[in-house]
C-alpha cells in the first residue's frame, strides 16, 4: 500500500492557528480531504495519515471525524495533554477509535529540557502503555534530549518527523548529522522523509540542495525505518505537492522495488499497525 505518513486538514482560524503568519499567506485557508484527495490521485497513492496542528482535544476529534467520512485517511496522530490528571483514562477510551494511532506535542516549541519533564515522561510511559505511537516534531538542538527520551521507552516506537528540521537554507549539516545519527542507533527510531522544502530557501531550492541530507538519514535509518510523508499543505509556502513527491521519488528511483515499497508505505503501515486498524 501506498501512503503519505504526512499531513494536515484543517478550517483556518487566524486566532487558533496564529503560527500561521502573514509571511504564509498560502495557507492561510482551509484545507480539507476534497483538496488533498486530488493530490494523491494524481501520484497513485492510496491512503495517508492525518497529524495534529492544533493542541487541543477538539483537533483530534476533528481529525477522527474526517477519518471516519474517508476510508482512505487511514490513521490519525492526535494531540493529548500528557500532564492530565485522567490521561490513563482518556487512553483507555481512545481504544475504541481504531484509526487513532498516536499522538504529538509541538515539541519544538518547547526547551529541549522539556524532554525530561517528569509529568511528559509519565505520560510517554502511558502512552507506550496503551501501545501508541509517539511523532516526535523537534529541531536539531533537541536530538540529544529526544534519544535520551526514546532510550528510555524501548517497548515503544518513535518516529522523527521532518528529519529533525535541519537547517538546509544555510546548509548547516556537521551539528544535525551527529545527533540524528545518533538517534539512528535506537531500533525503535523512524524518521519521516518530510517537511525539507520548508527547511530550505522557499524560492530557490533545488533537488541537489537536499541530497546530503537524504543520503545521512538513508545511511542511518536504512530503507526499514524511513516513511515518505508530503507535509501538506504547510509544504505548499515552498512546493507543490508534486514537487515534494518528485524530490523524493526522485532520490530513490534507483533502489530496488522492495526498498521503495517500504518507504513509500511499506513502513508506515508497519508503524502505524495500519493493517490492523483496517482489520478491525
Amino acid at each position: 500500500m501506498t501512503l503519505d505518513s504526512h499531513q494536515h486538514f484543517w478550517k483556518f482560524d487566524p486566532i487558533r492557528d496564529s503560527w500561521i503568519d502573514d509571511s504564509m499567506k498560502a495557507i492561510q485557508k482551509d484545507f480539507l480531504p476534497k483538496d488533498l484527495k486530488q493530490e494523491l490521485d494524481k501520484k497513485g497513492i492510496e491512503g495517508c495519515i492525518a497529524v495534529q496542528a492544533d493542541q487541543s482535544d477538539a483537533e483530534t476529534q476533528f481529525l477522527l471525524r474526517l477519518a471516519k467520512e474517508n476510508p482512505w485517511i487511514n490513521g490519525v496522530v492526535g494531540w493529548v495533554d500528557l500532564s492530565s490528571q485522567d490521561l490513563e483514562r482518556k487512553l483507555e477510551g481512545y481504544l475504541e477509535e481504531k484509526k487513532l494511532v498516536g499522538f504529538r506535542k509541538i515539541l519544538q516549541s518547547m526547551p529541549p529540557s522539556g524532554l525530561e519533564d517528569d509529568s511528559f515522561l509519565k505520560g510517554i510511559g502511558l502512552l507506550s502503555k496503551f501501545g501508541f505511537t509517539y511523532d516526535i516534531l523537534i529541531f536539531p538542538g533537541h536530538l540529544e534530549n529526544a534519544f535520551q527520551l526514546a532510550k528510555q521507552f524501548p517497548e515503544m516506537n518513535f518516529v522523527v518527523d521532518h528529519l529533525a528540521k535541519p537547517d538546509i537554507r544555510s546548509g548547516e549539516f556537521d551539528y544535525w548529522s551527529k545527533g540524528i545519527q545518533k538517534m539512528s542507533t535506537l531500533p525503535n527510531v523512524f524518521c519521516k522523509v518530510s517537511g525539507m522544502v520548508t527547511e530550505a530557501d522557499w524560492k530557490k531550492w533545488k533537488n541537489d540542495d537536499f541530497r546530503p541530507y537524504l543520503n545521512h538519514i538513508t545511511e542511518c535509518f536504512g530503507t526499514e525505518r524511513l516513511m515518505y510523508g508530503s507535509d501538506w499543505p504547510v509544504c505548499l509556502l515552498a512546493g507543490s505537492y508534486s514537487q515534494v513527491y518528485d524530490l523524493a521519488f526522485e532520490f530513490y528511483k534507483d533502489f530496488s522495488p522492495e526498498e521503495k515499497e517500504n518507504i513509500f508505505g511499506n513502513n508506515a503501515c508497519s508503524f502505524y499497525k495500519i493493517k490492523d486498524a483496517l482489520r478491525n
